[in-house]
């Protein structure tokens, strides 16, 4: 056991612990991470106008509360789309601009004006104007990934036109305001200057603008990325990163933000034509199925330790038990610990990979509600899996479920562990005694 050990976390420093930090510090996983972040207010106030615009009741239904709802969203439907719309239905402005700012500030450029910039950017190639409108088919999830290519390009274009001094420069007499006003303006011609006629040339050629051709060609890997294989993948890397002390949720979610914000938009969309749900692996499922009081599904873990009998373990569950419940679990992790711990290292990783499994099969099935709605990840698990999937009972079921699993899972490794605690409290207590009878004598 104890040479198993020394192996594992040979691996983990020299091969894992250099990758993970070196991707957790990269500036461009940084900035998408910030994006999303800075979004994420307006998304899920959006989101959860979908609860009283999609009401979870049969259309037949004979209740008269019910059929007053029903009724009450058929008739004003547009009016009540209108925060939806211009939230979740425009959520690449803010991601846009939310990237931007937040590469601008690690290329010390203005975040202002890099967040503008870039979301000038995304609307040159993803709106075009006709006939007196703007399209905004590729403001919602379908342009994710063109407004993160084009918020990475243009703050680059900034940043490399400051650095070697392309840029106006104005009297310091002059008013900081009105300095950067033009400081912008070069930036700003050359990314008119190469995005548009890219955007042109590539209509001219294949029929389709920028965000289109992106999503033809990323069409493959968005599908890839909602199959269970993508999922545990994901789940095991964080896992993995999280036993090595490196916050693994923040490197994990930064990467599949983007995959889960575009399914999101589409699920939504099905939702509103009435359609079947097409997609399976978003935020929701990753955040009320995986990680069921934190990073390793710890919430019924931390019930366990209450009751353990070695008092170390069950100070570690008196503390961390009710920040388990908004999915919160450092108490936990570095307190009984899981952080390289061998004794909970099987359980904390192959945890999550079940219940993903259970979650999974159970969607595919047709017994668990798809996820509709975007949740803050603190909501505790059974209910914000049930708002996340626009308050249908089975997601809360499916967490009790995965709950009891992980209880079941994590037992047999917590009891043997608690035993190495005992033992070694019971010699602390036994030289402690020995010590006192020392001096006595």
């Amino acid at each position: 056991m104890s040479s198993l050990y020394q192996s594992m976390v040979a691996v983990i420093e020299q091969s894992i612990t250099p990758l993970a930090a070196k991707l957790g510090q990269q500036k461009y996983v940084i900035a998408i991470r910030d994006g999303f972040t800075a979004a994420l207010p307006f998304m899920i106030i959006g989101s959860f106008m979908l609860v009283f615009i999609f009401p979870p009741f049969s259309a037949d239904t004979t209740n008269s509360f019910a059929r007053g709802w029903l009724d009450f969203s058929e008739t004003y439907r547009e009016q009540l789309m209108l925060p939806f719309n211009l939230s979740m239905g425009v959520m690449t402005f803010f991601i846009s601009v939310g990237i931007g700012a937040s590469l601008g500030r690690q290329f010390n450029l203005d975040p202002v004006m890099s967040g503008l910039l870039a979301f000038m950017a995304f609307l040159l190639v993803a709106a075009p104007y006709a006939d007196g409108k703007i399209s905004t088919q590729y403001l919602s999830g379908q342009g994710i990934f063109t407004a993160l290519i084009t918020a990475i390009y243009s703050t680059r274009v900034y940043a490399w036109l400051k650095q070697n001094n392309v840029t106006i420069r104005l009297p310091k007499e002059v008013p900081t305001g009105v300095a950067r006003s033009f400081e912008i303006l070069i930036p700003v011609m050359v990314v008119i200057g190469t995005l548009h006629p890219l955007n042109l040339f590539i209509e001219a050629q294949t029929g389709m603008i920028i965000p289109q051709a992106i999503m033809h060609l990323l069409e493959p890997l968005v599908s890839a990325s909602d199959s269970l294989p993508a999922i545990l993948l994901s789940v095991l890397l964080c896992q993995i990163f999280w036993f090595a002390g490196i916050h693994g949720s923040l490197i994990v979610t930064g990467i599949m933000n983007p995959f889960w914000m575009a399914n999101l938009s589409a699920n939504q969309a099905a939702l509103a034509a009435g359609a079947a749900l097409p997609h399976v692996y978003l935020q929701g499922f990753w955040d009320h199925y995986l990680l069921i009081g934190g990073v390793g599904s710890t919430l019924p873990l931390a019930f366990l330790l209450l009751r353990s009998r070695a008092t170390h373990l069950r100070t570690i569950g008196k503390m961390g038990i009710v920040p388990s419940f908004f999915n919160i679990n450092e108490p936990i992790l570095f307190g009984a610990p899981i952080i390289m711990n061998p004794m909970l290292f099987i359980p904390f990783v192959f945890v999550p990979l079940v219940n993903a499994c259970l979650a999974y099969g159970a969607t595919k099935l047709g017994w668990l509600a798809q996820v509709v709605s975007l949740t803050p990840w603190t909501t505790p698990a059974p209910i914000g899996a049930s708002w996340a999937a626009n308050w249908a009972l089975s997601p809360v079921i499916m967490c009790l479920v995965c709950m009891v699993m992980s209880a079941l899972m994590y037992l047999p490794f917590l009891r043997a562990y608690e035993r190495t605690l005992m033992k070694n409290e019971e010699q602390k207590a036994q030289a402690t005694v020995g010590t006192a009878e020392a001096a006595s004598n």
